[in-house]
């Protein structure tokens, strides 16, 4: 083979490879442009007013609108952190109203890494439980000696009943159940290092039964107030 020849051919494998790659990058960008889109389209059929609100943060999209006359907040989280065995996928669904407690309520499910998506890391005093909470929960404040009303929020754990639910966050300024949605396919995440998720999707039922769930606890909390004042 000539020297020619072989250049024309190297040449060719090189534009091909180019041309491949430039192909797998298209593929990607469309599927994540129809995630987006159907992340969107379940968001808004039940917050109809949702919009979208991300600032740009890597692997976080934001959603902000309001369900039954509260304001509400959504973010689909991607946790690459290395201290996981696994990229995660998490949701976030808040109601961004006040509630009537004095301090910061963390309750975290088998708390053992850092995550992207919450503080609980650093709250500094560890609250002891209640019966009927998780056993495999831990619970922080960020100021000691605040009460909560731990038999009322027991009595909206139902959530956290099918090991998916990760987080309960209650603040002055509102209440979040984290979720996961999935963790990454184990054989693509170990060869590519991709964190590729399947089909794992919002879904439309998933987000009323969270944004009910965190409803009623803050209507209960609020209401268990007004009454001791």
């Amino acid at each position: 083979m000539s020297e020619v020849t072989s250049a024309l051919l190297a040449g060719a494998i090189a534009l091909a490879i180019i041309l491949h790659l430039a192909w797998l990058a298209r593929r990607s960008r469309d599927r994540a442009s129809a995630a987006l889109a159907a992340d969107a389209a379940s968001i808004r059929a039940v917050i109809a007013d949702a919009a979208n609100v991300s600032d740009g943060t890597a692997g976080v999209i934001t959603w902000e609108g309001s369900w039954n006359g509260q304001r509400v907040q959504l973010r689909a989280i991607v946790d690459t952190l290395a201290t996981r065995k696994l990229p995660a996928r998490w949701l976030s669904v808040s109601i961004t109203e006040k509630v009537a407690v004095s301090a910061v309520f963390d309750m975290m499910m088998r708390p053992g890494s850092p995550t992207t998506f919450s503080n609980f890391d650093h709250l500094q005093h560890t609250l002891p439980k209640a019966p009927r909470f998780p056993a495999e929960a831990v619970l922080r404040t960020n100021r000691r000696g605040t009460r909560f009303p731990q038999g009322i929020i027991a009595d909206h754990l139902e959530p956290f009943s099918e090991g998916r639910a990760k987080e309960l966050l209650i603040t002055p300024n509102g209440v979040r159940i984290v979720w996961l949605l999935a963790e990454a396919e184990r054989a693509r995440y170990g060869v590519f290092r991709q964190a590729a998720f399947g089909d794992a999707q919002i879904d439309a039922a998933l987000i009323q039964r969270l944004l009910v769930s965190l409803s009623e606890l803050r209507g209960a909390i609020n209401r268990s107030e007004r009454q001791a004042a």
